[in-house]
């Protein structure tokens, strides 16, 4: 792929795009989206379109708001009533509840704040009709259970079987037999250990739980009614039969935090609303600091037990001991009856965040809870053999005051580690899993820039923001010209300890210079939280988030269970994800060990995320604490469910929200770059009649505007007949729920494994999950991580860099910092891994050619069974 002209301007024209051309493209995107998509539900919003005392509203970086209440027990430390500012211990560590990431803005990012939201607060709720835009949209189609969830779970959701005895809803064959089967569309370049990576993460960034339960009213979850063109009719019992759905399913209702009318303000534009029409709250950290394993409230680090002979460590148990590679390692224990519990947890491993529970969370946790160790042991052995030299550490306190190895306690090593540990996900998660989710040159380009920036090594980036620069931005005087100079640059520097070096008559982005003076002081606050941007709008996820990492379709019915004492070519067992959940995946984590786990995980296909793909097991998940008569649920209509309760607008105007084109008809889904006829045009244009059927259609009137988000082409306003003639059947495309329209959009980037309106989502909120947290850009520093923590978190550990044999892709790179981290602590799989580049690619495969997606496997995987079956 050649990367275009090296003219100064040719980039901008259409044929002089290339590699530099997409990654220009990116960057527009994320200077747009920032400009245009963040609404906090925080109390803060009026304050970033009008401004305050003076100060426009994207220059705006604290906010009263997020000033720590009177009730807080940190409240006196940080300022009281009067300006609060973080200092001392407050600053030193990431705080239990997640206070004080930001100097100024104690609150920011911690538990119990709002959701925020990427769309305008008017477009939420679409349900309700709270505005005329919105019930000329969806007339009075929709409502929590409009369309029916259960209905569009098992028409457009639910995996087809070509032998559907063989998989058995998801639980296999008697004695987890080899000879079962559950057909499912497999993602070519991701495996099982990507699908279960991403709920490691969810279960760090955002909850609406309260200890693993949402609010104690039940509600019924559909299968009650189908929709025929304009009208909703009724099931009948065939037609119930025939879906398979249950119509006494139950579930709990999600907890609300405001649901009074919100107030409103004027603007030279009109009137807009200070928040959305109902909003939640965030029950973990906003931030990227693993409480999903060392927790974010006192009841959640209650269950993180820690080792009595050394309490920097995580509590492991010897389990299998006489097991290759276990008796050092080892596993995390199990919560004790004294332990904060629900339940359900009974016999689950002890740690932060134990709802939702499998093989595959378990898997992580014991991987992590090693990780965590590991580190602790080097810095002992640092310790042992230099007592008295410098760590690097310091107390805000006593700024001055060199911290020797030997003076470090238990309390401060554990609450390094759980930094070293959470830098070190975050990497993983930038550099390795997002560029094998998003398989090609920009987004790789991309994803490095969030993390260590282009410059210095690709040209052609360089000149591509450059020219941005040159051509939008050198008079830029005004602060949202100010925000957008700062997300170009940092693409240059990267996020990643961005600030975390002053130098005099230098810019936050200069890159660090052992030759150079450097200023940065502990004891100034101005240097300890000046990486950070929020871009005039505080820090959380917003609801539109959560709805698009819903990446069910990633998981498959079964785990190919492969033993390495056997043959990692032979496929021993089909084990049902379902014989994984809860108190059985620790067992069978424990019982099986992490190598197993991981070579299982590692080598077979994650799914595809599309239509028709989601795991049938979890259409039919037992529930049995729901006390209901089925004590069944569909977690896949409950995904659409809770979007429609947290007021995700239906896909069309969440496109448009996002600067999408929108859709006509069903039929624009269908990819046109497939041949007429071929078999895939075939099955995407049956899906698109498939949504027809599910959504309906209705006579459109065309003096109904629908949206104020965009306009046709030609400069007048969108309406109701989306370009059709007035008084047309039309396709009721406005009311898809956002969940089916990214996984029905086939028309993607090469190697990518999600949709254009999920990548929107991406570039937004990855960025700003970087740019808000100093411990990611002016703290990442030995200050607080230690000199031994800093280079672990660079080198992904103590060996310096390592280079892989060869080049992936086109590119000489580095062992990735997840195989490192696996070949630390599961030794066991260093031949296995020795020719896997990136952890989350399907270990076996042969990566081939540049960015080649070719279903091929290695030398050494030739009789492996995987590779006789076509991607499908």
């Amino acid at each position: 792929m050649a990367d275009g002209s090296d003219a100064i301007g040719s980039h901008l024209s259409r044929n002089g795009r290339g590699i530099g051309g997409a990654v220009l493209d990116l960057e527009y995107q994320r200077i747009e989206l920032i400009k245009f998509n963040l609404f906090a539900n925080d109390g803060t919003y009026q304050e970033y379109v009008l401004g305050r005392e003076g100060i426009k509203g994207p220059a705006l970086q604290v906010w009263p708001s997020m000033q720590l209440p009177a009730e807080h027990p940190a409240y006196a430390a940080v300022g009281g009533a009067g300006a609060q500012l973080c200092g001392g211990e407050l600053i030193r560590f990431r705080n239990l509840d997640g206070i004080c990431n930001d100097l100024r803005n104690p609150l920011m990012g911690s538990t119990l704040q709002p959701f925020a939201r990427n769309v305008q607060f008017e477009s939420t709720y679409p349900d309700l009709g709270k505005n005329q835009i919105a019930r000329n949209r969806h007339g009075d189609r929709l409502g929590l259970l409009k369309p029916d969830p259960q209905v569009v779970s098992r028409k457009l959701f639910t995996r087809a079987q070509s032998n559907p005895e063989s998989c058995n809803e998801g639980y296999g064959l008697p004695g987890e037999s080899a000879m079962a089967r559950c057909d499912y569309k497999k993602a070519p370049v991701l495996n099982v250990l990507a699908a279960f990576w991403i709920q490691f993460m969810t279960h760090d960034w955002f909850s609406h739980l309260e200890e693993g339960h949402n609010d104690t009213e039940m509600m019924t979850v559909g299968c009650a009614s189908k929709r025929i063109g304009e009208v909703d009719e009724s099931l009948d019992q065939s037609e119930i039969a025939r879906l398979g759905c249950r119509q006494d399913d139950r579930i709990d209702k999600s907890f609300l935090f405001q649901d009074s009318a919100p107030e409103s303000f004027a603007t030279q534009g009109g009137v807009q609303l200070t928040r959305a029409y109902r909003t939640t709250r965030n029950t973990v950290t906003a931030w990227w600091d693993a409480s999903q394993i060392y927790g974010y409230d006192q009841a959640s680090r209650r269950r993180v037990k820690r080792d009595a002979r050394d309490p920097a460590k995580l509590a492991l148990d010897a389990v299998h001991a006489s097991r290759q590679g276990e008796r050092q390692n080892g596993y995390l224990p199990m919560l004790d009856a004294s332990d904060p519990m629900n339940p359900q947890w009974n016999g689950q491993e002890a740690t932060a965040f134990p709802d939702n529970w499998s093989a595959g969370m378990s898997f992580y946790h014991n991987l992590f809870a090693r990780e965590h160790n590991a580190f602790v042991e080097a810095f002992r052995r640092q310790e042992a053999l230099t007592p008295d030299a410098d760590s690097g550490l310091r107390n805000p306190m006593r700024p001055d005051t060199t911290i020797r190895y030997d003076e470090v306690s238990t309390d401060e090593l554990f609450e390094i580690g759980r930094l070293v540990v959470a830098a070190e996900i975050a990497k993983i998660h930038t550099t390795e899993w997002t560029p094998q989710l998003l398989y090609n040159e920009p987004l790789y380009q991309a994803t490095k820039a969030n993390w260590e920036g282009l410059f210095g090594e690709q040209d052609f980036a360089a000149t591509a923001l450059g020219r941005i620069v040159a051509d939008n931005f050198q008079a830029a005087q005004d602060p949202a010209r100010a925000a957008q100079w700062y997300s170009v640059l940092t693409s240059g520097r990267g996020i990643f300890g961005l600030g975390n070096h002053v130098y005099a008559g230098e810019s936050i982005f200069a890159r660090p210079d052992s030759r150079k003076v450097d200023l940065w002081n502990l004891s100034n606050p101005d240097h300890v939280n000046g990486g950070v941007n929020h871009f005039g709008s505080p820090f959380n996820f917003p609801e539109e988030f959560v709805s698009v990492y819903r990446l069910h379709a990633m998981v498959p019915d079964l785990i190919e269970y492969r033993d390495l004492a056997v043959d990692s070519n032979v496929i021993v067992s089909k084990v049902p994800v379902l014989a994984t959940l809860r108190a059985d995946g620790t067992q069978a984590v424990r019982q099986r060990g992490l190598a197993n786990w991981a070579l299982s995980m590692g080598r077979q296909r994650a799914g595809q995320l599309s239509l028709q793909n989601d795991p049938q097991f979890l259409q039919n998940l037992m529930l049995p604490r729901l006390q209901t008569p089925t004590h069944k649920v569909d977690v896949v209509a409950l995904d659409i469910i809770r979007d429609r309760e947290r007021g995700i607008p239906r896909f069309n105007e969440f496109r448009r929200q996002y600067g999408l084109k929108q859709l006509r008809r069903f039929d624009d889904f269908v990819d046109l770059r497939q041949a007429q006829g071929s078999p895939e045009r075939a099955e995407q244009e049956r899906l698109s009649r498939l949504l027809r059927e599910v959504y309906g259609t209705h006579r459109c009137d065309a003096s109904k505007i629908i949206t104020n988000a965009q306009l046709n082409d030609d400069g007048t306003a969108i309406d109701d007949c989306l370009g059709f003639s007035d008084g047309s059947m039309v396709d009721n495309v406005e009311d898809v729920d956002t969940v089916v329209g990214w996984l029905g959009e086939f028309t993607r980037p090469h190697g990518s494994a999600i949709s254009e309106t999920q990548l929107q989502v991406f570039i937004l909120n990855a960025s700003r999950r970087l740019f808000s947290d100093r411990f990611f850009t002016s703290s990442f520093r030995p200050e607080f991580y230690t000199s031994l923590g800093v280079q672990w978190v660079n080198d992904n550990g103590l060996d310096g860099k390592i280079m892989e044999r060869g080049k992936a892709n086109g590119h000489a790179v580095e062992v990735s910092p997840l195989k490192q981290v696996l070949l630390r602590n599961i030794p066991e799989l260093q031949q296995e891994l020795d020719s896997v580049i990136n952890a989350f690619d399907p270990w076996a495969r042969d990566r081939g050619s540049y960015y080649s997606l070719q279903w091929k496997p290695h030398p050494y995987a030739r009789s492996d069974p995987a590779f006789g079956e076509e991607v499908h």
